[in-house]
């Protein structure tokens, strides 16, 4: 199934740095066809009859409800919807499967179980395993006869997974790997039947394996108590002197670093999506709650207070929605570029994941952390009755907050988007010395003043000035380094300050491309969309400034630093709003459809 637009050539990966996108070359949620629609009202009969009746169920790991929903989704063809065809998939396009992934967000538990299996656990074997390992379990996985799990972590290894102490030893007769060891915080552990491991051989080689079933010397420990997503099953795996057979090894011998690396790319791109759709029904739910909660004679949604959370909750999301879908197009026209040079397609898919990881890390921490306020928000919104477990708010907050922890905790994906940003203009694949080096040089001109043209003009002027940040201050700390003065691997809270700029730039910029193409649609909401942009970008301005005016003293001293600091008075320009006034707009239009009004 093809995009519902046309396709053209996609940017570089990190390249919106120094590239621009015209409006009309991305994809927006308001841009699905007829047959996009049908597959989001299947997702939404999926969530409505068949998780809805069942999700306490699931909360309780109770009546085997969630291995019976993953066949029912199985059924449906959920669990192979971004699957080639020639393994028995329904090979949709990215944004129809984003599409799915948005109005599955509010599943919770059943959420963690249904991404462990169709991302960790498929996409290994669909991006390294041999011909016939696809055609032997990718087509059982899909039906849902073979559930996943992806044994990786480790008490002692967690972030650095290369650190795993589990081993595989080759038997005497060259027939099996002997495996020892143990794995912890696995999902969907207590009713697997297909795990993807690790495990190092002769002491070093990282390894990937697939095992089927639960074999010999394979054993499970107790579900986790957990603080939230309850009715997902988590266990400890153990391995003793369990034989794998030499023909289920993944990949190459010792580089399981790069099956381990790249199925989490997509992996944080499916999470970031998740949980944003699933912010959007909490968003439901406090307007809702708030409009039947009555005090002082009136509903609690009258009040300023509770306004600006429904808003902020709103105009959050809404941003990281906006970059969610102009990453999955961008994927979507990478795999299509590749398959039109013949490249295999589950080939395609995987080179267009790391191409694109570092946007799929931005969409992780974007879209975990920006649930994460929503959740937060709806408790304090609910009251006293948000913090029991009577109303679902509770749930929500629980179950939201490992978003931000696994798939690579936030703090790993902020260092990550900078080293992987850095590494690629090394290779030369992006040219960010260039455009520093101009930033650089416009410092020491005179400052123009350029007239600011067209509707749009001062949101593209901040875009360019916050790009133009973004080097002055990449640029001053990959310099400092060359010369000796700085050691970036040990600086963590300076690239979390540059790592947060490109971030906020991203999502800004998405944000405006989308209210661009959508005023191009004629939309009735202009004025919600254009309050919600304004509002976004006068707080990124601020945010900007802070941090720039937290790194630039780690970065320069004297005279040096005073031209740094001019810079960012140079660069960071937006016209100030009347936030307070847009917040009330945006809220009014939540109070009065009772709920999340924009896409969904």
């Amino acid at each position: 199934m093809e995009s519902s637009i046309a396709k053209s050539k996609a940017i570089k990966g990190g390249a919106f740095i120094v590239e621009d996108q015209n409006a009309q070359d991305i994809y927006i949620p308001e841009d699905h066809n007829e047959e996009q629609g049908m597959f989001i009202d299947m997702a939404k009969d999926f969530v409505g009859k068949e998780w809805m009746p069942v999700k306490e169920e699931i909360e309780k790991q109770a009546n085997q409800a969630c291995e019976k929903l993953m066949d029912k989704a199985g059924e449906m063809g959920f669990l192979g919807s971004h699957i080639p065809a020639e393994y028995e998939g329904m090979e949709l396009d990215t944004n129809t499967n984003t599409h799915i992934l948005d109005v599955f967000g509010p599943m919770g538990s059943f959420n963690t179980t249904f991404a462990a299996h169709t991302g960790i656990g498929m996409l290994p074997v669909l991006y390294y395993g041999t011909e016939e390992q696809k055609k032997k379990y990718l087509p059982r996985l899909i039906s849902g006869e073979l559930k996943a799990a992806y044994c990786l972590t480790e008490p002692s290894s967690g972030s650095d997974a290369l650190s795993a102490k589990t081993t595989a030893k080759l038997s005497d007769d060259g027939k099996d790997y002997i495996i020892n060891g143990q794995k912890m915080w696995i999902s969907n552990a207590g009713f697997a039947n297909f795990f993807v491991l690790f495990a190092q051989i002769d002491g070093d080689k990282f390894t990937g394996f697939v095992v089927e079933g639960k074999p010999e010397g394979l054993t499970l420990g107790e579900e986790e108590a957990k603080l939230g997503i309850k009715g997902s099953s988590t266990r400890m795996v153990f391995f003793e002197n369990m034989k794998v057979p030499v023909e289920n090894l993944l990949g190459e011998i010792g580089k399981g670093h790069l099956i381990a690396f790249n199925a989490l790319n997509m992996g944080r791109f499916k999470l970031g999506s998740m949980a944003m759709g699933g912010a959007k029904a909490i968003i439901d739910m406090a307007t809702k709650y708030a409009n039947e909660r009555i005090q002082f004679k009136v509903p609690i949604s009258s009040f300023g207070a509770i306004q600006y959370k429904l808003a902020e909750m709103t105009i959050r999301n809404f941003a990281v929605e906006s970059a969610v879908y102009r990453v999955s197009d961008l994927l979507d026209r990478k795999i299509a570029e590749l398959k039109d040079a013949g490249v295999p397609a589950g080939e395609a898919k995987r080179q267009a994941a790391e191409e694109y990881a570092i946007e799929c890390s931005i969409i992780k921490v974007g879209g975990s952390e920006s649930s994460d306020y929503a959740v937060d928000e709806n408790v304090q919104i609910h009251g006293g009755i948000g913090f029991s477990e009577e109303a679902m708010a509770a749930r929500a907050y629980r179950d939201n907050r490992i978003t931000r922890i696994y798939e690579g905790t936030n703090e790993i994906n902020r260092l990550l988007i900078v080293d992987m940003l850095l590494k690629k203009a090394l290779k030369g694949q992006i040219d960010l010395t260039g455009p520093a080096w101009e930033v650089q040089k416009e410092l020491k001109q005179m400052p123009s003043f350029d007239k600011i043209e067209g509707e749009f003009g001062h949101e593209i002027k901040a875009v360019e000035g916050f790009k133009k940040l973004i080097l002055l201050v990449a640029g001053a700390a990959t310099k400092k380094q060359m010369d000796g003065e700085l050691n970036l691997k040990v600086e963590q809270q300076l690239l979390t300050y540059v790592s947060d700029m490109i971030i906020s730039t991203y999502n800004a910029e998405s944000l405006l491309l989308r209210v661009q193409k959508l005023e191009g649609k004629g939309s009735d909401k202009m004025n919600i969309y254009k309050a919600i942009m304004r509002t976004y970008f006068q707080d990124t301005k601020l945010k900007m400034d802070q941090l720039c005016m937290n790194a630039i003293p780690q970065l320069a001293s004297g005279d040096i630093q005073k031209i740094f600091v001019m810079g960012v008075s140079r660069f960071n320009k937006y016209p100030l709003q009347n936030v307070i006034e847009n917040r009330k707009e945006i809220a009014k239009s939540l109070i009065e459809a009772n709920g999340y009004n924009l896409f969904r």
